[in-house]
C-alpha cells in the first residue's frame, strides 16, 4: 500500500504541473502542429505518393506519424523533471522517504505517460480537417495505444535522466537521440521506399513499431492500408509492450542507483 500511495502521489504531482503550465500545452503542441499544416501540406502539394491509391495524400500518411512525434518528444523530455528535482533538492527529499525507489520511478513513468497522452489526444481533434474520419472505438483504440507507446518512451527518458547530473547533459543526450528515433520511425517516409541498410535502421527504431500500430488503427478498412501497414497489429502491440517493459526495469534500476 505504501508503494502504490507512492506511485499515486509521484503520478498525481506530474499531472497537476502539467495542468498549471498552460504555455507548456501550448509549447508542445506547436511544433507537432508546425510538421503537419506547413511541411505536410506543402509536401502533400508537391508530390503524390506513387505507392498509395489515387486521391490518398501525403498529409493523411503523415498523420499518425505527427501524434508518434507528439508522443515522442513529450514523454522523453518530461523525464527532465528528475534532473531538476535533483539539482533543487526535491529528489533528495523523496529519495529519503520509506518508500521504495521503484515506485517513485514507476510513478514518474505513469506521470509522464499520461501527459504525452493527453497531448497527443488533442491532435485526434484535426482528423476530420485532414480527412480522416475516426469512430468512437478507434479513438479509445488510438488513446490505450497512445498510453503504451507513451509509457515505454517515459522510461527510457527516466533510464538516460536518472545518470544526468545536469540539465544540460539530459538535453544533449536528448537531442541526439530523440531526432534519429523520429526520423526512422516511418513518419516521415515509408519503410518500403528506403535503401535496405536504412529499412534495417528503422525495424531497430521502437517508435516505428508505434507508429505503425497507429496506423494499423487510423486505416483500418482503407484501401491504403496494404500499402501503409509495414506489420501486423500484434506484432506492433508485442514489440511495444516489451520495449515497456525493458525500459521501464531499466529506469527502475537506473533510479535506485541514484545517490
Amino acid at each position: 500500500m505504501r508503494a502504490l500511495k507512492a506511485i499515486y502521489t509521484i503520478w498525481l504531482r506530474d499531472v497537476i504541473r502539467f495542468y498549471r503550465e498552460k504555455t507548456r500545452i501550448v509549447g508542445m503542441l506547436g511544433q507537432p502542429l508546425l510538421y503537419l499544416l506547413i511541411v505536410g501540406t506543402g509536401l502533400s502539394a508537391s508530390f503524390r505518393m506513387s505507392f498509395a491509391p489515387q486521391g490518398f495524400s501525403y498529409l493523411e500518411f503523415m498523420y499518425p506519424g505527427i501524434i508518434g512525434m507528439t508522443v515522442l518528444f513529450t514523454s522523453v523530455f518530461s523525464a527532465i523533471s528528475i534532473v531538476w528535482d535533483r539539482e533543487f533538492g526535491f529528489l533528495k527529499e523523496v529519495l529519503v522517504a520509506p518508500v521504495p525507489r521503484w515506485s517513485v520511478a514507476i510513478g514518474k513513468a505513469l506521470g509522464g505517460s499520461t501527459i504525452a497522452m493527453l497531448q497527443a489526444s488533442i491532435l485526434l481533434l484535426l482528423a476530420p480537417v485532414i480527412g480522416i474520419k475516426l469512430g468512437p472505438l478507434m479513438i479509445l483504440k488510438m488513446v490505450g495505444m497512445l498510453f503504451l507507446i507513451a509509457f515505454s518512451l517515459t522510461s527510457l527518458g527516466i533510464t538516460i535522466a536518472s545518470r544526468m547530473e545536469t540539465m544540460e547533459g539530459f538535453q544533449m543526450i536528448m537531442n541526439f537521440l530523440i531526432m534519429p528515433l523520429f526520423f526512422l520511425s516511418g513518419a516521415m517516409f515509408p519503410m518500403n521506399s528506403v535503401p535496405p541498410w536504412m529499412a534495417t535502421l528503422m525495424k531497430l527504431d521502437p517508435l516505428t513499431y508505434g507508429v505503425d500500430a497507429l496506423r494499423n488503427i487510423v486505416f483500418a478498412g482503407s484501401p491504403a492500408r496494404e500499402f501503409l501497414i509495414q506489420f501486423s497489429m500484434g506484432t506492433d502491440l508485442a514489440v511495444v509492450a516489451a520495449m515497456s517493459v525493458v525500459f521501464i526495469t531499466a529506469g527502475t534500476l537506473a533510479f535506485n542507483k541514484i545517490e
